[in-house]
């Protein structure tokens, strides 16, 4: 596998980069999860369960072993130092200025370990007057204006369906990680990769910031190509209260779909600007869905190469047939479905280890890989180091 030889040690919590390392341990890296104490990682506890283990956590840890440290201990700072001289990569996402309270930030680890790769992902990154400023995925999403175009019906901000900040940030972070694994090949230093989830969502949104960029003016949302201005690019509920989407703007798709319809006539209607503009042609496509219902439309695409979709639930698309070919929904002996991994290489492919780790389960098999003997063991556990 592409990551066989890596070792990362995980010190991250909740989404951004415990799917970073999942998805390095998927590919044949060693990721140890350092877990802290009363309960370990929060995501153990959210969400539905089975066999006591959280969906949430089984798909953001298999594969990896897990130690529980009180860092606040010196003994604890001592064994995660140790640690640290031992991996390839370090992933941590506390708030700027607690690794280094804890004595395992980038510059401390750097003298022990010159080769080390060093991601700290954080809302806002390590410098910038918000730097410190407590936020989540969503309050993220709110200070990158995301939130103001994501409107519902009533046009008011609306909760998102993604954790947008998150994932980007953690896809960035691997991208910026493997990027400093290459380099480091030649250079023989590692690096420190500042990763803001604020910068993430900014970096992303090229085709949303026309408006703001040339026109110094804030996008109308319902007018843009991207959030339902543009009729051939929007979503149109049908007379069962569901809903489909037509998802590409290119005339010759429009010119499929309404010569089907009859209605060639109003083709030059998806030339015109997004907006006011192409609203009679909304409204005619609007009307149409409206008469059947969502099965109907779905055979009646079937003929017609053109970008339609029926809006599934999540149920819906976990059993779609595409998805369950490509092994985006995999299951292990018990039966259990897991979510399989988007990187699917020809030569090397994944090999998922379903198994998530109990909190420290590996405790004193990791001690042991660093040295210590039995006695030493026993002394820290004593000591209250290995936590709970």
């Amino acid at each position: 596998m592409k990551l066989k030889g890596i070792k990362v040690l995980d010190l991250s919590l909740f989404l951004p980069g415990p799917m970073l390392t999942q998805m390095m341990a998927d590919h044949g890296a060693d990721v140890i999860k350092l877990e802290p104490l009363n309960g370990g990682e929060p995501n153990r506890e959210i969400g539905p369960k089975r066999n006591g283990v959280s969906v949430y956590f089984a798909n953001t840890h298999r594969g990896k072993r897990s130690i529980q440290l009180n860092l606040k201990t010196k003994a604890g700072q001592e064994i995660a130092q140790r640690l640290a001289t031992e991996v390839d990569v370090i992933v941590e996402s506390f708030r700027p200025g607690v690794t280094k309270r804890l004595g395992i930030d980038f510059e401390t680890v750097k003298i022990i370990n010159p080769q080390i790769v060093y991601a700290s992902i954080s809302a806002f990154g390590q410098t910038g007057p918000y730097a410190k400023k407590p936020a989540h995925d969503l309050a993220v999403q709110a200070y990158s204006g995301l939130i103001s175009t994501n409107l519902g019906s009533d046009g008011k901000p609306a909760m998102p369906g993604v954790q947008s900040a998150d994932m980007l940030s953690s896809l960035m972070g691997l991208s910026g990680i493997l990027m400093a694994l290459l380099r480091r090949e030649e250079s023989g230093r590692g690096d420190h990769i500042d990763l803001a989830m604020m910068d993430t969502l900014i970096s992303c949104i090229p085709n949303n910031l026309g408006s703001v960029l040339a026109q110094q003016s804030a996008p109308k949302v319902a007018h843009e190509r991207v959030w339902g201005g543009h009729a051939i690019y929007n979503i149109y509920e049908t007379l069962d209260n569901k809903h489909i989407v037509l998802g590409a703007s290119e005339k010759h798709f429009a010119e499929r779909i309404l010569s089907k319809f009859k209605r060639l006539d109003l083709l030059s209607l998806c030339e015109a600007p997004t907006g006011p503009a192409q609203d009679r042609l909304k409204q005619f496509l609007a009307k149409k869905f409206r008469e059947k219902k969502q099965d109907y439309w779905i055979n009646w695409f079937e003929d017609i190469d053109a970008s339609f979709a029926p809006v599934n639930n999540l149920k819906e698309a976990l059993n779609n047939p595409q998805l369950r070919y490509r092994e985006m929904i995999v299951v292990d002996k018990s039966g259990n479905g897991h979510i399989g991994t988007p990187l699917k290489f020809r030569e090397e492919p994944s090999n998922i280890s379903f198994r998530a780790p109990g909190i420290g389960e590996h405790n004193e098999q990791i001690a042991k890989e660093l040295g210590l003997d039995e006695k030493e063991i026993n002394s820290l556990k004593r000591g209250g180091a290995f936590g709970e």
